[in-house]
């Protein structure tokens, strides 16, 4: 199995930690999605999407890169995301990027978030929410997670 992590991380890295640590049970390649083209992603059975939440929202790199991607891609996707609180009903961005993916001809096989440092608008005030976070348990669910995802291709 060949595998790809496509993930936008901003200035506190939550979300590359995750990333990495999916990445190193995989041994997937970490890109940006500026760093990769929709037809490389041709050369890869299980490619995962990634990205902080910012104001109950994925970033909008990620989200831009998977609607230009053509239709037909017809392989296995995970989705995976850090966020300061839970997703909420209302909003739920993790359950979009699935759907946006899904519509592209991904298979989706699953999806992993943990709560990350949170130091947006007046958070920042205070040190930000999740210190610590994601933890080192926060890295161990993420790699048993990339187990699973692992299993389903030995």
């Amino acid at each position: 199995m060949k595998a790809l992590i496509v993930c936008t991380s901003k200035a506190l890295g939550n979300t590359r930690k995750v990333a990495d640590a999916i990445g190193s049970v995989l041994d997937a390649r970490v890109v940006d999605p500026a760093e990769i083209s929709a037809a490389e992603l041709g050369d890869y059975d299980l490619i995962g999407f990634g990205s902080g939440v910012y104001w109950m929202s994925l970033d909008a790199r990620l989200r831009a890169f998977v609607d230009a991607l053509p239709a037909g891609q017809n392989r296995d996707a995970f989705i995976f995301a850090t966020s300061g609180l839970p997703e909420l009903r209302v909003r739920p961005y993790l359950r979009n990027l699935g759907d946006q993916l899904e519509d592209k001809g991904f298979e989706l096989v699953g999806g992993f978030s943990c709560r990350g440092l949170d130091t947006m608008g007046p958070l920042a005030l205070i040190g930000g929410l999740n210190k610590g976070r994601p933890s080192a348990d926060d890295l161990a669910s993420a790699r048993a997670f990339a187990e699973q995802l692992r299993g389903r291709f030995d």
